[in-house]
């Protein structure tokens, strides 16, 4: 996993330094640590790897201790490799406490957020920014909320595709190359690579700036990753289940997304189709199950025709 360099988080959050290192640590974690338990001389499970966080608490405990007794603690504390220090609610550190992260070269920055507020915030971009990622060639739709990754052979239509459902109403996330990060488990969200952002190219036409030629509504930066659709010429396709009882998966970084196979021939409404999947994914992820339902129906009329 690549690692975040500390200077994004500085800037990002606009805190003060108190104590410059000699180089930028780079951040792998997306945990926090507020070491209370360290302070107080037990070291046995430091998360030293960890953004250490002190706010009122940490800081007036500190001051409670009689000077050898911190400058033992602190001495300890920061002998270990820790990417840096933050503390909170602009408070005022103990005078021992940046000449020792000095000794040690280690950075100590300050914010004026309260702490929980702050390690919120925090949290949220650091498992934002480390999320595992990867790249797909595809197309990335908003479909009636539902984000829809289409998939298939290049030049198979999947742009041509995207125009007419952006056409329809709908919004496009990403075209030809899909940046994909896992934020929660079996939970994805896609995007555009910044260069190519809003932009759509059609065979014969060439590069088409859909922010500008659509409006602003028929873009957006990012989207989750409900369902994917993979388009597959009409002699390939391979049908298993007619019904659709059985929901094929498709595994992406360690996330599982619900799969469709649509075959594609002149005369198809592929956009209609698109839509549809779309709004029947809803139904499903509300609990109502069309194929389900009609083949216990079929199962029912059977059952009942063998009684008489």
């Amino acid at each position: 996993m690549k690692g975040l360099s500390l200077k994004l988080v500085i800037e990002k959050f606009n805190l003060e330094v108190l104590e410059k290192s000699k180089s930028f640590t780079e951040i792998s974690v997306s945990d926090l640590n507020r070491p209370g338990l360290e302070l107080a001389g037990f070291f046995d499970y430091f998360a030293h790897e960890r953004i250490q966080i002190l706010g009122m608490t940490e800081i007036t405990f500190l001051r409670s201790l009689p000077p050898g007794v911190r400058v033992e603690r602190l001495g300890k504390f920061f002998s270990y490799p820790i990417p840096c220090v933050v503390i909170t609610r602009n408070l005022e550190v103990p005078e021992e406490f940046l000449s020792l992260a000095r000794k040690y070269d280690r950075w100590v920055l300050r914010s004026p957020e309260a702490t929980t507020r702050f390690i919120s915030c925090l949290t949220n971009f650091l498992e934002s920014e480390l999320a595992p990622r990867t790249t797909m060639h595809g197309v990335l739709m908003d479909v009636y909320g539902v984000g829809v990754l289409l998939i298939g052979e290049s030049g198979i239509g999947k742009s041509e595709l995207a125009v007419e459902l952006i056409k329809r109403g709908h919004r496009l996330v990403a075209d030809d190359v899909v940046e994909i990060k896992q934020v929660a488990k079996n939970v994805l969200v896609g995007t555009a690579p910044e260069v190519v952002r809003y932009y759509l190219e059609v065979r014969g036409l060439g590069i088409i700036d859909v922010k500008t030629v659509f409006g602003v509504g028929a873009v957006r930066n990012d989207m989750r990753i409900d369902l994917v659709i993979e388009m597959v010429e009409w002699e390939k396709y391979m049908e298993k289940d007619r019904l659709g009882l059985e929901e094929e998966k498709i595994k992406i970084l360690d996330a599982w997304i619900p799969k469709k196979t649509i075959p594609i021939r002149p005369g198809r409404n592929l956009a209609a189709i698109i839509e549809v999947a779309a709004m029947d994914h809803r139904l499903k992820a509300m609990g109502h199950n069309a194929a389900l339902i009609f083949a216990k129906k079929v199962m029912d009329k059977i059952q009942e025709e063998e009684k008489e």
